[in-house]
């Protein structure tokens, strides 16, 4: 009977050795942890940033508006675009590393921003050119601010998800130009909401 209860004893101790983690399992569970850390911490900060680009981007997206039948933008206001844009589009070009989901949250509102600053380019193309042209850069301008709003919704969506994967709930930071040119929208669920 003793030799039988040792014999479990010692299957029970090689048994935990060979199912137990080891100490590479241990080390993969931890740099996994903390990489799921770092993305709550980039995503967070990516949402900051996105509320603060919406708040440059909108008087933009308005004022492109409608390009073809209100008056054309003023010299004044296109530079002015063009210099808020280029900060933004430096911003949103620094490439981070961080996990595939907020890496391509990051990547779609960067090209929505330079699709829009193309956009103001082309607004300030069209003013620099003979009248016979103006109206088509105009349109084009037009369909270019159409990308972006439609580009910037879908990276929008997006980044609403990942926040709700990283815990934080629900976060819009939809342009205020709607469904305008097949631009999604937010859900409806209030900030914050976790499901």
């Amino acid at each position: 009977m003793a030799a039988v209860v040792v014999a479990a004893l010692i299957g029970v101790g090689i048994g935990l050795q060979i199912g137990g983690p080891s100490a590479t399992d241990e080390a993969v569970a931890s740099l996994r942890e903390q990489e799921a850390q770092r993305d709550v911490a980039q995503v967070a900060e990516l949402t900051a940033r996105a509320r603060q680009t919406v708040a440059v981007l909108n008087p933009i997206v308005d004022g492109l508006a409608d390009l073809g039948t209100a008056a054309v933008p003023t010299a004044e206001q296109v530079q002015g675009w063009q210099k808020s844009l280029a900060e933004e589009v430096r911003w949103y070009s620094v490439t981070v590393s961080g996990m595939t989901a907020t890496n391509v949250a990051r990547a779609t509102l960067r090209s929505a921003v330079e699709q829009l600053s193309v956009a103001v380019d082309t607004v300030a193309l069209a003013r620099a050119s003979a009248t016979g042209q103006r109206d088509e850069l105009l349109a084009l301008a037009g369909r270019q601010r159409g990308l972006a709003v439609a580009a910037w919704s879908v990276a929008a969506t997006h980044l609403d998800q990942i926040n709700v994967d990283a815990g934080n709930g629900h976060q819009h930071v939809y342009l205020q130009a709607g469904h305008e040119d097949g631009a999604m929208t937010g859900d409806g669920l209030p900030e914050g909401t976790k499901h």
